[in-house]
């Protein structure tokens, strides 16, 4: 009897690795929201089309304004693919705004291992 399902959970689990200053790296796991090829395209469209707006705008702000919309930017990303995590402070749109603010590495590290859970998925399964 098969055991492989077509269907994909809503959701998978992922450790990150987050560098908060002073301090060494930690393993922190994050839960993902599942999304299939379509649902991605049009997620990584939109992220692109804030991005490049941004990036026109730039001229126009000054650096505290370009820093509060590149947060606003981090922040609803990693609002559109987390749906929970394993830190203290309970997982809120403030708490990752804070993440977000006051560790600068962690979007990037937080989106990188969304991508590459699907990355790692498609190795396993080739």
């Amino acid at each position: 009897m098969a055991k492989f399902k077509l269907i994909q959970k809503p959701t998978f689990k992922a450790p990150v690795m987050i560098q908060r200053a002073g301090y060494s790296a930690e393993k922190v796991e994050f839960e993902f929201k599942y999304l299939d090829r379509t649902a991605l395209a049009e997620l990584y469209t939109g992220w692109n089309e804030r991005h490049d707006e941004l990036s026109k705008q730039l001229g126009d702000m000054d650096l505290k304004a370009f820093t509060a919309a590149q947060i606003a930017l981090q922040a609803d990303q990693l609002l559109d693919v987390v749906v929970g995590w394993d830190i203290e402070e309970k997982f809120t749109p403030e708490n990752v705004r804070i993440l977000v603010n006051s560790i600068n590495s962690a979007p990037k590290a937080v989106l990188n291992a969304y991508a590459e859970a699907f990355s790692e998925a498609r190795l396993g399964n080739s």
